[in-house]
């Protein structure tokens, strides 16, 4: 799946998604783009799936329309350290959420 890894999201945690075409927002050169664009730029680029901690995101975009998946991870904080409890969940996520479909997992 190509995956798309939030601003808020620790770069490193990339390495915990074996098998994913996995971007960093910041390395696709999306940094500081408000989220209806972000999700507009996935799309037009093939991106599947936005994985991010923004707990507001489901309430302030139509996630359905956009076309692209997203997997929200309630932790503590979003330090590697708190994350990395939620990739099993993530990992399982990603194997079965459908287009426009937001799933939460937590820690």
């Amino acid at each position: 799946m190509r995956l798309l890894l939030d601003e808020c999201v620790p770069l490193r945690l990339k390495q915990d998604l074996p098998g994913h075409d996995v971007y960093t927002v910041r390395e696709k050169g999306w940094s500081s783009k408000r989220n209806g664009e972000l999700l507009r730029l996935m799309r037009a680029e093939g991106f599947q799936c936005l994985l991010t901690v923004d707990q507001n995101l489901e309430f302030q975009q139509n996630l359905r329309e956009s076309g692209v998946s997203v997997i929200l991870i309630a932790a503590r904080s979003n330090r590697l350290r708190d994350l990395k409890p939620a990739v099993p969940r993530v990992l399982d996520a990603l194997s079965k959420i459908a287009p426009g479909e937001i799933l939460r997992v937590s820690t």
